[in-house]
């Protein structure tokens, strides 16, 4: 118990004098100063220091020849802190001020990763998604044999398989509202088959498949006297587009039941 003690004074008394030494260097180190502890602060990973000292030395290094390295290392400090918005934009800057420079390469693969982490739930605005995808793209464009490349392609279809993911909650959102208000089964139907063609690959193919093929059935349920036999006939032909890709799916006993009652409503 009292190792435990001495073992928290200890850390406590390096924490209160790294404190000490960090408040000197803001009021009192030069700007070479600053810059130096800013530099040992991103090694030791202390990402917040980095970034305040980097911010108070910036305007003095403007226009030399270090200018490009600060401007890189706040970017560095900021995604080190998992501000993405700030060390993305930081990263941009530093490539719109430094096209040639010696850290384009990495900034424009970051801007990807900021994008990518930045990237927030399946329900809510994807806006962080498609910029990665964008941005992977282009990385993938400038550097093809880059040895990055593949896990950008990687990034790019996950980012995709979240897109489609989206298409799929909004498709069942419009099955689940049936009827009410209007005709919400046909947009569930064009949702999804919206979502299969920018996304033919994804994983979520089966389950849309299938939520196209139920949306017309229920469609055809609602339907007018003078349409049903249209519709049920399309839900006939969707079945057999369902079945054929998928005869073993896991919604194949469903769409069996679906195809036998349509026939039986069309007999």
């Amino acid at each position: 118990m009292i190792y435990i003690r001495r073992c928290l004074l200890l850390v406590l008394s390096l924490s209160l004098v790294a404190c000490s030494n960090y408040q000197k260097l803001m009021k009192k180190a030069s700007p070479e100063d600053k810059y130096a502890a800013a530099k040992d602060f991103l090694q030791e990973k202390d990402f917040m220091r980095a970034s305040t000292l980097l911010e108070d030395v910036s305007s003095y290094y403007r226009g030399t020849g270090a200018a490009e390295d600060v401007l890189f290392f706040m970017a560095e400090a900021y995604m080190g802190q998992k501000d993405y918005y700030s060390a993305a934009e930081y990263y941009k800057a530093y490539m719109k001020n430094y096209p040639r420079g010696k850290f384009v390469k990495e900034s424009r693969y970051m801007i990807a990763v900021c994008y990518y982490s930045d990237s927030p739930d399946a329900r809510l605005d994807q806006s962080s998604t498609e910029k990665a995808i964008d941005a992977f793209s282009d990385y993938i464009e400038f550097y093809p044999t880059d040895s990055r490349v593949k896990d950008a392609y990687l990034h790019i279809a996950e980012m995709q398989d979240k897109l489609a993911y989206k298409g799929v909650l909004n498709a069942k959102l419009y099955f689940n509202l049936g009827i009410y208000l209007g005709n919400n089964y046909r947009s569930a139907i064009l949702t999804a088959q919206n979502v299969l063609k920018d996304y033919p690959e994804t994983k979520y193919r089966e389950e849309l498949s299938f939520l196209i093929l139920n949306s017309k059935y229920k469609e055809a349920a609602y339907s007018a006297s003078q349409k049903r036999k249209e519709r049920y006939s399309e839900v006939i032909d969707e079945y057999y587009n369902y079945s054929n890709e998928f005869p073993d799916g896991k919604h194949i006993n469903a769409a069996n039941r679906i195809f036998k009652e349509s026939k039986n409503i069309l007999k």
